[in-house]
């Protein structure tokens, strides 16, 4: 999932990353002016990243019930299943370095194979949520997404074992594994929560990713560009690369498709739009209003009325 198939590694050699190389982002949009308007805060409130860049409601009336009303409304189904998903997903790719670490080069792929077992703990934390039938149908889906991304993990292993004979234990990961998983980040500069964390980071590429277990969205890109901000806020390089990893299931295959798009202007814009516009809704106490139409499954149904 978060590693380039090879279509889609030549798209990126060939135009993705020649392009984004090129791209020229106004000053005053790079993470770095943080301390300038537009990126200045104006007002004193702390956001999650999510909370920016969620739009599953139309008028954010969502985050007002949280926020201004103190409505802390149980999660839905949607959020359970990919709560766990990700957290599997994070799990296993820790797993996968630390047994390459502990066995060294010459054991890596068969400490790899010892891992074909998923881990399944992280349901433990939604067991009492779901029936004994969602149990099972995550179960399989967690399955399919550990399967899915070992396969690929020890893919690449093997090809890089195969090209480089002297190849060291550290250097072994860094290229068969070359993303960090739950980055942490501070987003304090962008008026952002200080306790931020990416679904994975390719660093060769600086590319941002993040994984969504549902249909897509254009707002979904909101995450990526936040993200962005946020790592060129901390570290002063540039980031204009993101990509929205969809796994999706059908007839219990896991499907994937990926989103991948420059970080551009106007992208940067409308993230800050977005912050500016939900800090004062909260400050001010703006109630935003219903949309014409709620969500599927939005978890503040029976709070949130006209």
């Amino acid at each position: 999932m978060y590693f380039p198939t090879e279509e889609e590694r030549k798209d990126l050699t060939r135009w993705l990353l020649p392009k984004a190389r090129e791209t020229v982002v106004a000053e005053e949009l790079r993470g770095w002016s943080w301390n300038t308007p537009p990126l200045e805060p104006i007002y004193d409130i702390k956001l999650g990243l999510y909370e920016v860049a969620n739009y599953y409601c139309p008028t954010a009336r969502d985050l007002y019930m949280k926020r201004v009303m103190d409505i802390n409304a149980k999660p839905n189904m949607a959020m359970l299943f990919g709560g766990i998903l990700h957290d599997s997903l994070a799990k296993l790719i820790t797993e996968a370095k630390r047994a390459i670490y502990v066995e060294g080069v010459s054991r890596a792929s068969e400490a790899l194979e010892e891992l074909r077992r998923p881990d399944y703990s992280s349901l433990d934390k939604v067991s009492q949520h779901l029936t004994k039938e969602e149990l099972e149908k995550l179960k399989n889906r967690v399955a399919a997404v550990w399967r899915h991304q070992l396969n690929a993990i020890i893919t690449q292993v093997d090809t890089a074992l195969a090209k480089q004979p002297r190849i060291g234990v550290d250097s072994l990961v860094s290229l068969a594994i070359p993303v960090t998983v739950e980055h942490n980040l501070d987003g304090s500069f962008l008026g952002l929560s200080s306790h931020l964390s990416t679904d994975a980071y390719r660093f060769y590429e600086t590319t941002i990713l993040d994984i969504k277990f549902g249909e897509p969205r254009d707002f979904h890109r909101l995450t990526t560009a936040g993200y962005a901000l946020v790592m060129e806020s901390l570290y002063d390089y540039t980031i204009n690369l993101g990509c929205i990893v969809y796994a999706h299931f059908e007839n219990g295959r896991l499907l994937v498709d990926k989103d991948y798009h420059l970080i551009d202007d106007e992208l940067r814009q409308w993230f800050i739009e977005a912050r500016d516009e939900k800090m004062r809704m909260i400050s001010e106490e703006i109630d935003p209003g219903m949309p014409e139409e709620c969500y599927e499954d939005c978890p503040y149904v029976g709070h949130c009325s006209r």
